[in-house]
């Protein structure tokens, strides 16, 4: 599996952690950066991640700011896209089951590395449940579609 992992100026640690933990997992890791600590601006490293995973370059995509909420909603500009922020691993999990994510966004502000870590892998483990939460995930991406 292939997860396209991009992140701004403040989560470059965090993105590191994440990419050598989830790489040790067997992973195959696409990162968009960026790996300096210049401000820059997280849309950019958002779209890339957003449009790798809609193209197909990648499977999941993980996205990391300062709080992970800019960056989440540049990825959801991506048509397709259905991020996450996530400061839990339950909540991770849910919107796995319950709402077909893929795209997941923390904070490097707000969490620690360990906390970064099991949010990652309750939400790569869990898998979409379908049934009743597939006409809820139809309806959000018609009003993406209409929009």
């Amino acid at each position: 599996m292939k997860i396209a992992m991009g992140n701004d100026h403040t989560a470059i640690e965090m993105k590191n952690y994440i990419k050598e933990f989830l790489e040790s997992k067997g992973y195959e890791v696409i990162d968009f950066g960026t790996n300096s600590t210049e401000s820059c601006d997280y849309p950019e490293y958002g779209e890339r991640v957003g449009r790798a995973v809609v193209d197909g370059e990648a499977d999941l995509g993980i996205a990391v700011c300062g709080t992970g909420v800019g960056i989440s909603l540049a990825c959801n500009k991506v048509r397709g896209i259905r991020a996450c922020v996530c400061s839990e691993p339950y909540t991770a999990k849910l919107s796995r089951m319950h709402n077909d994510s893929n795209v997941l966004c923390f904070g490097a502000r707000v969490i620690g590395l360990e906390m970064a870590k099991m949010i990652t892998e309750e939400w790569l483990d869990a898998k979409y449940e379908g049934g009743r939460h597939q006409r809820r995930v139809d309806m959000v991406m018609d009003i993406e579609n209409r929009s």
